[in-house]
């Protein structure tokens, strides 16, 4: 059992979550050389058992989804997790895996379109090996769909 870390509810009527989440975007990609699976591993096992058990990810973050997929289906701990994640952000696959943020940065687009949430929410799934996502949204907004358009699509996944 992990650690316990405060909480706050989360919305007006939303689950009590811890108010620390833990951010997986270094985890897998930006900031240089990735480490090996294993060694990823022993760092979430670690922030699990200090308590830190609600993930922000996304599908802009390199392998992060598939990496904590794995570790779902290796510990069986995923019913534990408050697992948030995001779309919006489009970075082509070789500058994702690249190491180098900035580049990777320079050559994202931004697609908020219904179309788009719908589509990534369904890799997302995937990549995660998971049924449900504790909460989903719009990493970034694309000036040009309609917001309402969005919320539509969001409200589908629900």
């Amino acid at each position: 059992m992990p650690e316990k870390l405060p909480t706050r509810q989360l919305g007006r009527n939303g689950p009590e979550v811890p108010a620390l989440g833990l951010g997986m975007m270094g985890l897998s990609a930006y900031y240089g050389t990735i480490d090996d699976d294993e060694t990823r591993f022993k760092f979430l096992d670690r922030a699990y058992e200090l308590g830190a058990t609600l993930w922000d990810t996304a599908d802009v973050y390199g392998d992060s989804e598939e990496l904590i997929g794995k570790w779902f289906k290796r510990t069986g701990k995923r019913d534990e997790i408050f697992l948030v994640t995001k779309f919006g952000n489009v970075v082509p696959k070789e500058e994702l895996t690249s190491g180098d943020g900035i580049a990777a940065m320079k050559a994202r687009t931004i697609d908020s379109t219904p179309e788009y949430c719908l589509e990534a929410c369904e890799l997302s799934l995937k990549k995660l090996g998971v049924d449900y996502i504790d909460l989903y949204y719009a990493h970034r907004i694309d000036g040009v769909t309609p917001i309402e358009k969005t919320m539509e699509a969001l409200v589908k996944l629900k």
